[in-house]
């Protein structure tokens, strides 16, 4: 029978081609902890893989210089891009769109990407050989560099910061709750430390008995911890929601491939008004019948301020006390196209709007925009010069409502200040278009990451996709209905009330980054004196 301490000294010693494949593999094992299979126990079994593979990535002992941390990048890099490939396939789907002009791009979107993105993890694992030492306290080495590989791949250049393996450790809002004590990254930290306990089996390690009782019961106390502060604030959580705030979601389920054929305008936007103005039932007559109506990001087919028409159409189907707020292309002087949020009156008047601050690469624009153009490249959105980039982010002020920050996208995947200003919105609304998708793990992996934002900010997510998956979420990401993906309906729902500031919401992620550092560099210190105590 093996033991964990036989597999670990296997894995230890393995070389060449079988400790690479077992690093992809074990990596992209690694991907079923995270939406839409939530399969987080995995971690239980890939992370001590990875942390003894990194055991066993020493150079050897004449290599001076960079060549020293060689192995440790391998393993990580290996790992890394397991992960990703796993957990970010679905991208390629979006080239398939148009795949007649699209289709050539798909090895560099479902294998560049994930290779760019293991470069951090790489990096990390290299970094953390600064402070590895026999014991437990490479597993905290661990868990800071590439908990620190992730904050740096959440903000360099545009930043990244899909799929965090914090996100493993919160499928639920009993596991929710702890990311408003420390944010995603913080919670990044726990989970990867939690998961890899196991590998204190390693040889030497794993004879020392009282040492493994001591990680492992630490390992477990976190969890139990984790999951108990989530079963407190939730026995604190309330139902209460705005008092005469109903909204209307509208998800129409327009085939990407077909929205922007001119033709198609037309029937797109009268698809949007019917569904707007559906008899749900007896206490929902139609679009008066709400205070605000949402529809999806780039709802409309065209420049909605310079088509009177259409601004008349919603005029007559939503009333004058009925507020829409929708996603759409805004055009500013010159040629600057904005992917936006507008906020139209029941006068059809457009009172505000808020420009997309977190562009796509490849998606909305593109690196080196005009060189790439006069090389014949383009992005999906096809959109000449690209998207321009929004500047500033703040919330709208409503009558007969609190203030909502709207973020289109994938800006909610990000972690940290919601606005530059001081006011705190009382609800999120997320606008997307994950149609570009398909039924892959795209959509459930980004509705995932939206309803773990509300948590950390204590404030609800109102999302609303073109596709799926549409839904109301409170302050404690609790769900109480949704559409699916792949549904053409309309969801009716009040507003739930927004909870009090988290202290993640007050402090963002920099006492966590700090925290990071100061740790892992007590870790490097304590390997320096450990070694001048041996010599």
């Amino acid at each position: 029978m093996l033991t964990p301490t036989a597999i670990a000294e296997k894995i230890i010693v393995m070389e060449g081609w079988r400790a690479n494949l077992l690093a992809v593999a074990a990596g992209a094992a690694s991907a079923l902890a995270l939406a839409p299979f939530h399969l987080w126990p995995i971690l239980f079994f890939t992370m001590p893989i990875f942390v003894w593979l990194l055991d066993g990535a020493v150079a050897p002992s004449a290599s001076r210089g960079l060549r020293r941390f060689w192995p440790a990048f391998r393993t990580g890099f290996n790992f890394g891009f397991g992960y990703f490939l796993a957990g970010l396939w679905w991208i390629g789907q979006a080239f398939l769109v148009e795949a007649d002009e699209f289709a050539f791009l798909l090895p560099v979107a479902v294998i560049g990407l994930p290779i760019l993105l293991a470069l951090f993890w790489g990096v990390g694992a290299a970094f953390s050989r600064l402070a590895w030492r026999d014991g437990w306290s490479r597993l905290l080495a661990f868990a800071c560099a590439i908990t620190l590989a992730e904050l740096a791949r959440g903000h360099v250049w545009t930043g990244f910061p899909w799929n965090l393996p914090g996100y493993a450790l919160m499928p639920s809002p009993l596991m929710m709750q702890s990311v408003g004590l420390v944010g995603a990254y913080g919670m990044t930290l726990v989970t990867l430390f939690i998961t890899a306990s196991p590998a204190i089996f390693a040889p030497g390690d794993g004879v020392r008995k009282r040492r493994v009782r001591a990680v492992l019961a630490s390992a477990l106390v976190l969890l139990v911890a984790h999951a108990g502060y989530g079963a407190w604030a939730l026995s604190r959580a309330t139902d209460d929601v705005v008092a005469n705030v109903k909204l209307r979601l509208v998800q129409p389920n327009i085939d990407q491939r077909e929205k922007w054929k001119p033709e198609n305008a037309g029937p797109i936007f009268r698809s949007y008004l019917e569904l707007s103005n559906t008899n749900a039932g007896p206490q929902a007559n139609g679009a008066n019948a709400f205070t605000h109506i949402i529809w999806p990001e780039s709802a409309f087919p065209f420049i909605l301020s310079e088509q009177q028409q259409a601004l008349g159409a919603i005029r007559n189907t939503i009333g004058p006390n009925t507020t829409l707020i929708s996603g759409a292309m805004r055009r500013e002087s010159g040629d600057a196209i904005f992917n936006s949020a507008l906020v139209i009156n029941g006068e059809a008047q457009i009172v505000a709007a808020r420009d997309k601050t977190q562009l796509v690469p490849f998606g909305e624009f593109l690196p080196a925009q005009s060189f790439l153009e006069s090389m014949g490249f383009q992005q999906l959105t096809k959109q000449q010069g690209g998207f321009a980039q929004g500047l500033t982010r703040a919330p709208v002020s409503l009558p007969g409502a609190p203030a909502f920050l709207p973020l289109i996208c994938y800006e909610v995947v990000y972690s940290g200040p919601l606005n530059a200003g001081e006011e705190r919105p009382g609800w999120i609304v997320n606008l997307t278009n994950d149609a570009w998708f398909g039924n892959t793990s795209g959509p459930y992996q980004h509705a995932h990451q939206t309803r773990v934002r509300g948590v950390e900010q204590g404030i609800p997510i109102v999302r609303v996709a073109n596709s799926g998956i549409t839904f109301v979420s409170d302050a404690w990401g609790r769900i109480d209905k949704q559409l699916p993906f792949g549904a053409r309906a309309v969801l009716d729902s009040d507003l739930p009330v927004a909870a009090a500031a988290t202290p993640f919401s007050r402090n963002g992620n920099f006492p966590i980054a700090l925290f990071v550092c100061i740790l892992f560099f007590a870790l490097v210190v304590l390997r320096a004196l450990n070694t001048n105590r041996l010599q």
